[in-house]
């Protein structure tokens, strides 16, 4: 059974940074893409970041560009984001996602599994 284990939420000031973990288990193999997703109430989930089972095969939506960087550790079944210049419009919950297979994730619908997520603030 596959699972996905967000943690690293909490509050930060503007401009401030922030990490993000997913931990996943219950895959066979490495050949699986993993996304970050964020939504706020009242709107849909969106498309943050995705990286593919080769970790330099990358996506961002332009909203985060130059500011997050997304990795993972195929070895240790991990993924993370790096949240730099954080700023209020950055505030929602943060779902990891995944899907098998090499293709990256661009949409909520290429998802087979989420995590239950993680709430991030930037306040002041």
């Amino acid at each position: 059974q596959v699972q996905l284990v967000e943690s690293g939420g909490g509050l930060v000031q503007p401009g401030g940074s922030l990490t993000l973990s997913c931990a996943a288990s219950g895959f066979a193999s490495y050949d699986y893409a993993m996304a970050w997703f964020r939504q706020t109430p009242g709107q849909e989930r969106e498309l943050v970041a995705s990286i593919s089972w080769i970790p330099n095969n990358v996506h961002y939506v332009d909203s985060v560009k130059g500011r997050f960087t997304v990795s993972r550790d195929n070895a240790k079944a991990t993924m993370s984001l790096q949240m730099n210049r954080l700023n209020p419009q950055d505030t929602a919950v943060y779902y990891c996602a995944a899907r098998r297979g090499i293709i990256l994730i661009n949409r909520n619908r290429d998802v087979n599994y989420w995590g239950q997520g993680t709430q991030v603030t930037v306040s002041s």
